[in-house]
């Protein structure tokens, strides 16, 4: 058979192994997404060696050859090294059987055909062989080259043995079709595959839930993450694990007067993040997702006005922790930063819509911290108007805030600004221990500070701190 993989198998450590395995007597083979992404032209540096026999000899013997350390994971039967720069894990070919009830696969010895038959999706099941007989030759007992070629994603085996071996897998399809589409090429689920997904969405709850946000962060970090939610909704995946996201969907009409479908909203807000976040900031887009996750709580008509979401961003900014801890997410500042977002993301759209005041551009100053352009980011996602004029309008007015968030930062340093009076202070100056006129005071130089009705300096606030401490009848010690 003649190769196809010129170019693809120059790095030296596919020679290096080729070389091995004939010493060793055994068939080892590229397999999987490196054989996948070396079609597609998509860099890839993960490697994956089957064998058919011991893949953890055959990694110690090359790592013996190359003086570099091998990591075994005799569980899994599994090792990896690295070597020029380039990860290689090594398994032995396998064949698993499932029970019903878990994901964890009885796994047996087996030949190449039986571990490609084993694999999620005919493009995922292609093998290079690194045989000396036949060097490069494409396995693909499936037709995934054919496949690849016509975007599609199918799979191995029927799509209910394959999905019910393993449910992670209907994630994964659906992950594939958002990550390898671009604008030349959309990837398509099969219709077999996404009926059988629908009919077999409640397999999800035999998963963990880490393993569920894994895939869906790497939906997320994809180019139209739209795509991704969009088919776990019409499969029903979504709401397994989401729930809270399809609460957004549908649109009520009283009066004649009807609302904005925010299911719809939010995907395409999350669209417009992904388009403009260069650096792929995860947390970013988890934000864009949930920034309106409290808006079915707060839905109110009222006649004569029409539909109301009022605080809806307090609402979702107390709902994102609980949406964190039931799937398992980080506790810490990773969710506060999403919290953040998501309660701060109205306040830039209120400057719009009113005289932009050095104070209140202050106080969203304060409170957003470093993060402040992440938020400004979010709310020009957050403008999908079907009215361009009003879109043009808004994003102009918004590049004015913008302008004067510098002006205000370069002129007051208020970002990150801390309080000049502390309660360590308070307590010294007027011989005091803890107690709630420390708050009052503090508090009280804050909002001077922040108003602009004091300059920002240690002096003047002291001076303030004085005055308010009189009014509460306390007096300095020294």
């Amino acid at each position: 058979m003649p190769t196809i993989t010129e170019g693809y198998l120059d790095a030296p450590v596919f020679k290096l192994v080729s070389d091995v395995a004939a010493e060793l007597g055994v068939r080892a083979f590229v397999i999987g997404g490196y054989v996948r992404d070396c079609f597609l032209g998509r860099p890839n540096t993960d490697i994956d060696i089957v064998v058919e026999g011991s893949g953890i000899a055959l990694a110690e013997a090359v790592a013996e050859k190359v003086h570099t350390n091998v990591s075994v994971f005799k569980n899994f039967g599994t090792a990896m090294l690295h070597y020029k720069g380039i990860e290689v894990e090594f398994v032995g070919a396998r064949k698993e059987s499932y029970n019903r009830d878990s994901r964890k696969p009885i796994v047996e010895d087996g030949t190449l055909e039986e571990d490609q038959l084993r694999r999620d999706f005919t493009i995922n099941a292609m093998a290079f062989s690194l045989c000396k007989e036949d060097f490069g030759a494409l396995v693909d007992p499936f037709g995934g080259i054919r496949d690849l070629a016509a975007g599609i994603i199918r799979t191995p085996l029927q799509p209910e043995q394959t999905y019910s071996d393993d449910p992670l897998r209907m994630l994964r399809a659906i992950r594939f079709a958002a990550q390898l589409s671009t604008p030349d090429q959309a990837f398509v689920i099969v219709p077999e595959s996404l009926a059988a997904m629908r009919a077999m969405k409640d397999r999800l709850k035999i998963l963990s839930s880490e393993r569920i946000v894994e895939e869906v962060n790497k939906m997320l970090l994809t180019r139209k993450p739209s795509m991704a939610f969009r088919l776990m909704d019409e499969t029903g995946l979504l709401e397994q694990f989401l729930p809270q996201l399809i609460q957004l969907k549908g649109v009520e009409t009283v009066e004649g007067k009807g609302h904005k479908e925010n299911f719809s909203h939010t995907l395409e807000v999350l669209d417009h993040v992904a388009e403009s976040d260069g650096n792929q900031n995860l947390w970013l887009r988890w934000a864009a997702l949930l920034h309106d996750i409290g808006k079915p709580a707060t839905k109110r008509y009222v006649p004569g006005q029409g539909w109301t979401f009022h605080g809806h961003e307090v609402v979702g900014e107390r709902m994102v922790p609980k949406i964190f801890r039931d799937l398992n997410m980080p506790q810490n500042e990773k969710m506060k930063y999403v919290q953040k977002l998501v309660g701060l993301h109205l306040r830039p759209i209120a400057l719009v819509d009113e005289e932009v005041t050095d104070s209140a551009v202050r106080r969203l100053l304060f409170d957003a911290g470093d993060d402040i352009d992440d938020l400004m980011l979010l709310c020009h996602a957050d403008i999908t108007s079907k009215n361009p004029a009003k879109v043009a309008r808004l994003h102009r007015n918004f590049e004015l805030v913008k302008r004067k968030l510098v002006e205000v930062e370069e002129k007051d340093a208020i970002r990150n600004w801390k309080n000049p009076i502390t309660g360590d202070y308070v307590m010294e100056v007027f011989g005091i221990g803890p107690c709630n006129l420390i708050g009052q005071i503090k508090e009280t130089v804050k909002n001077a500070i922040l108003d602009g009705l004091i300059p920002n300096t240690f002096e003047a606030a002291d001076g303030l701190m004085r005055e308010k401490a009189a009014e509460l009848g306390l007096t300095p010690v020294k």
